[in-house]
């Protein structure tokens, strides 16, 4: 489980305070495969980055009982004054894994041939997408983050990818924040909605897609 106590959260922007939750009591089922859904700028991918303890909450609290990943993908972890090779090693370490494994995998799943030893600050987009994607998939959590695509690349990598994480599933869940109603239908078993710093959960992922529809035909209502 993965428990929100008065959780707020807030930026500051030239027209005030943005808040992205507001005094938020939840609690994820990890057990089940969630879905999120949410307008651009809702604040989901803030979400994830609470979740996984990447950012803090200005006020609140944030319990989890289990190993929690951070998002698919996610780069921000990486140093770019350090290569592929010293980013994974390191982030293997931080997170207790065996080092070699975790690079050896990388190196192999990235497919970055000699960029893999030259640091990040060189990589194309697409480049430090498939490390991103690669370090993430390489560690083994109870519960993954994903931030709408799965995989970058060309067509045989995402399907690498692809692949690689259905693997993950068999031992594993996912929170998934996506437009893609077709994704979470998919993989999710349960949904919420984010909007205007208020989450609405629902048993079934269905529902929360059809609650969103309503938020972009509507978006003042709710």
């Amino acid at each position: 489980m993965i428990v929100f106590e008065d959780v707020h959260k807030s930026y500051p922007t030239r027209f005030g305070r943005k808040v992205v939750l507001e005094r938020l009591n939840i609690v994820f089922d990890t057990r089940k495969n969630i879905g999120i859904l949410g307008l651009n700028g809702a604040g989901k991918s803030t979400l994830l980055r609470l979740i996984s303890g990447i950012e803090l909450p200005e006020r609140g609290r944030i319990t989890r009982n289990a190993h929690v990943s951070f998002p698919l993908g996610y780069q921000g972890c990486f140093a770019g004054n350090m290569t592929g090779r010293e980013n994974t090693a390191f982030i293997a370490r931080v997170y207790g894994f065996d080092v070699r494994e975790v690079v050896e995998f990388v190196e192999a799943f990235a497919e970055l041939g000699a960029y893999f030893d030259e640091p990040i600050k060189t990589y194309s987009s697409g480049m430090s997408a498939r490390l991103g994607f690669g370090v993430s998939i390489a560690l083994e959590f109870d519960v993954y983050l994903i931030d709408e695509a799965i995989g970058a690349g060309d067509a045989r990598f995402v399907a690498r990818c692809q692949a690689a994480f259905e693997e993950r599933l068999r031992d594993s869940s996912i929170i998934m924040v996506s437009h893609a109603t077709q994704t979470l239908l998919t993989y999710c078993d349960i949904g919420a909605t984010l909007h205007k710093g208020k989450m609405t959960y629902f048993d079934d992922i269905e529902s929360a897609i059809r609650h969103y529809g309503e938020i972009i035909k509507d978006p003042d209502r709710f």
